[in-house]
């Protein structure tokens, strides 16, 4: 079996990497922790090592969405959790749930200052009854309560939103006791968040990697994922309020297309799965410092606008050589292409934008020439992988 070929630039190309990228992928030591003795074993817990401290809570729901609105007393949606998912029908069958005393699993929430929570898992839940009561959404396919149907909070019958008033949801609070510093308190994060979503709703890789790799650079992801012409790309609206509609949004697609941004510039070092060498990346990058971050920013900012000015409305479709057009939708096996190959030539931006129209014409000829599926992920091996990269990037590099 050949090697695959690699598609790494030559070393005077990776100016763009940060200082932490250098050696992001050099090989590591593991060394082994060691058996422990049934006496050290016994005195760890003894010491309350890995126990979590709790407490638990129970609301009337009319006192507990009121509480929602107290300054920094919930803080509903922390970096780590995921976007908002549920539906209008979704969110009507939990009132129907309340209305019918059905019983609703609790809510957890970790108190990260002394009576200051933040929310590890209900965040769908609470978002509900946050909007119920404040009439965002009108209840709809109720399935033994028709009669309610396109009802708001404020207009039910008075009976049936008294009962729903006395109604009560519990809570367990993992006690900021639990933790004596700032690694502590992600590691409580990580585990309770991952135990706690082994089942229900089953998570996109990308909010999982949201919920484990908490750090400085996730927040970089989700910062670079707002700006305009990215969104633009990928149909994501401007106003967070209609953004929380769209599907890759809800599912955190458009961070993972930023990860991939960065993670595939170091695409030879793949071994396995991309999904797993994308955790891989995420995980080791949770050490980047404010000078590898604002680096970064700059590098993705900076190869945003190159691409948007050369491709226009056309910005990461595909182009098909049949109906010889460009494609409706974007693709990320292509922004992959796209984003990385200008990356490596970001020196000669210039030359690039100077020669926009060959550069159109050069990528549609891509297309052409090679089978479908190769520039859009379809073919996703690593050799797949890494021959595409290294195509889009050679195109640019002879225009």
């Amino acid at each position: 079996m050949q090697p695959s070929p690699s598609c790494a630039p030559k070393e005077s190309e990776m100016h763009h990497l940060a200082p932490i990228e250098e050696r992001i992928f050099d090989d590591e030591e593991h060394s082994s922790p060691g058996g422990l003795s049934d006496e050290q074993i016994n005195d760890r817990y003894v010491s309350g090592e890995g126990r979590i401290l709790i407490e638990t809570n129970r609301e009337r729901l009319s006192v507990f969405v009121e509480s929602l609105r107290k300054p920094g007393y919930i803080e509903l949606a922390p970096f780590y959790q995921r976007r908002e998912r549920w539906s209008v029908e979704r969110k009507s069958l939990l009132i129907e749930s309340f209305i019918m005393n059905i019983p609703v699993p609790p809510v957890f929430l970790y108190e990260k200052e002394f009576n200051q929570y933040e929310v590890m898992d209900g965040q769908q839940r609470i978002s509900a009854l946050k909007d119920f009561y404040e009439d965002d959404f009108r209840l709809t396919n109720l399935e033994y309560w028709p009669e309610l149907e396109g009802r708001t909070y404020t207009t039910l019958p008075e009976k049936i939103r008294a009962g729903i008033d006395r109604r009560s949801l519990s809570s367990i609070v993992l006690l900021k006791e639990s933790a004596t510093d700032d690694r502590e308190v992600s590691l409580i994060r990580r585990v309770v968040f991952d135990r706690l979503n082994r089942g229900g709703v089953r998570l996109e890789r990308q909010e999982i990697r949201n919920a484990l790799f908490a750090s400085d650079f996730n927040q970089l992801l989700h910062s670079l994922a707002q700006q305009e012409q990215f969104r633009e790309a990928w149909k994501i609206p401007l106003d967070e309020s209609q953004a929380k509609r769209n599907l890759m949004f809800q599912k955190m697609g458009d961070l993972e297309v930023v990860l991939r941004f960065f993670a595939l510039r170091h695409a030879d070092a793949i071994e396995g799965p991309l999904q797993q060498f994308l955790d891989n990346y995420m995980f080791k990058m949770q050490a980047s410092t404010p000078a590898d971050l604002s680096l970064l920013h700059d590098v993705f900012t900076d190869v945003m606008h190159v691409a948007a000015e050369i491709y226009g409305e056309h910005l990461f479709r595909p182009w098909d050589a049949d109906t010889r057009q460009w494609a409706s939708a974007p693709n990320k096996g292509f922004a992959d292409c796209v984003l990385t190959g200008i990356s490596w030539n970001l020196r000669k931006r210039n030359v690039l934008l100077a020669q926009r129209e060959l550069v159109l014409t050069r990528t549609k000829e891509l297309f052409e020439r090679h089978e479908p599926g190769t520039f859009t992920g379809r073919k996703s091996t690593k050799r797949d992988l890494l021959d595409r990269l290294r195509l889009y990037r050679e195109m640019l590099a002879e225009v």
